[in-house]
């Protein structure tokens, strides 16, 4: 009796300090689970695709309340997390995953969610992106910061570039009162990531040549590096598929060389955090336990995926394409894994047009999710290939 009266107690005080002690940056859950999501519904996979479209929506409203709960009942310990350069950086998740849920939506046929969560994701970005930098970076009285910094910092620029592509989806469903506006707000995004990268990059690269790197320094957020150059790809393919709008027409040439560059880039970085993760885990034997920072490893490989299928098509490079199919499908295995896991863990764009499909009522795989809906409506989620068709004829 006595032990089943301490059960509820000890089972409570669990959910509170579970709730006490979440990682700001746990909205990487809904981007990982969403952007696979993205890429199974581009590839024809509609089963698997929705099933983690359930895990990403569902995760979004529950870590969210969580998140609202903890402001509330332990409102000091977040603002503790405001003031570490270590942790702050990880609250940009929330802007990131708000967007990934918002475009996979629009793929559903739901713009108007897709505008909604898009207007959420700009007002977070714009308080988050001032005030962020300031508490954990320049009004902190100790020197160096440069010391604290980590592949959490990177995130600050996916979430940049999230804006810049839930605000091309919507572009071409707006009005046309709205349409330059979305195409202000996607191009200044856009280039607000590009140089927030390059910062960012900067700081980390000084504190892992300046401070002895241990390895369990190397954490799976360094992966976001690769993620946030790949979702530069991502944007800029959307970017350049947009209508015609002046802030469009005066990038569309420099932004669409530079999402082939970024993309070569990202493909370099593979071997190296290949390396780091052998030097930790094989030779320094570190061991590979479940942390929420795991989720940034599988959102970069999400991300890399989609942003080949639009850069594959959007500038007609085979060799780009070719990988789609292999990133999307090697992150998707370790969602159910890692969502169990996590469950269970104890506290503590243009695009070239296709060539026709044989008159068979089977639709490609890529174009499965715009097939099944009437004819003359855009989907938010992918490139519209009529305008594309017009524009390069």
């Amino acid at each position: 009796m006595t032990k089943a009266a301490h059960s509820p107690s000890s089972f409570g005080s669990r959910v509170a300090e579970a709730v006490q002690t979440l990682t700001p940056g746990y909205f990487a859950l809904t981007m990982a689970s969403g952007i696979i999501s993205v890429g199974l519904e581009l590839e024809g996979f509609h089963a698997l695709s929705s099933a983690l479209l359930v895990i990403c929506a569902a995760s979004y409203a529950v870590i969210l309340v969580v998140s609202l709960v903890r402001l509330v009942r332990f409102r000091e310990d977040m603002r503790r997390d405001f003031m570490n350069p270590a942790r702050a950086f990880g609250s940009f998740t929330f802007i990131a995953g708000t967007n990934v849920l918002g475009v996979r939506l629009g793929m559903m046929g739901w713009p108007g969610a897709t505008a909604l969560l898009l207007v959420v994701a700009v007002l977070a970005w714009v308080v988050l992106g001032y005030v962020v930098p300031w508490t954990a970076v320049l009004g902190r009285d100790e020197r160096p910061v440069v010391k604290d910094a980590n592949g959490t910092w990177f995130i600050w620029c996916v979430a940049s570039r999230s804006v810049a592509v839930a605000a091309a989806s919507v572009e071409p469903l707006a009005g046309p009162e709205w349409r330059a506006t979305l195409a202000l707000v996607a191009v200044v995004a856009w280039s607000v990531g590009l140089i927030l990268y390059a910062a960012v990059g900067i700081f980390v690269s000084l504190r892992l040549m300046t401070y002895p790197i241990r390895p369990e320094d190397l954490r799976p957020q360094y992966f976001v590096a690769m993620g946030a150059m790949a979702i530069s790809v991502l944007a800029g393919a959307r970017i350049v598929e947009m209508a015609g709008a002046p802030m469009v027409d005066a990038t569309r040439g420099l932004v669409a060389g530079s999402s082939v560059v970024f993309w070569a880039f990202a493909s370099w970085l593979f071997p190296v955090f290949l390396a780091a993760g052998w030097w930790r885990h094989v030779i320094h034997r570190v061991p590979l336990a479940f942390e929420p920072g795991l989720w940034s490893v599988i959102f970069p490989l999400g991300m890399y995926a989609v942003a080949g299928i639009y850069l594959g098509r959007a500038d007609r490079l085979p060799i780009v394409a070719f990988y789609r199919p292999r990133r999307a499908m090697g992150g998707c295995p370790s969602v159910p894994r890692h969502l169990r896991r996590d469950a269970l863990a104890p506290v503590g764009h243009a695009r070239a047009p296709r060539p026709a499909a044989p008159s068979s009522g089977h639709g490609s795989a890529g174009s499965g999710c715009r097939d099944a809906r009437p004819s003359g409506t855009r989907n938010v989620g992918t490139p519209d290939e009529g305008t594309l068709t017009a524009r390069s004829s």
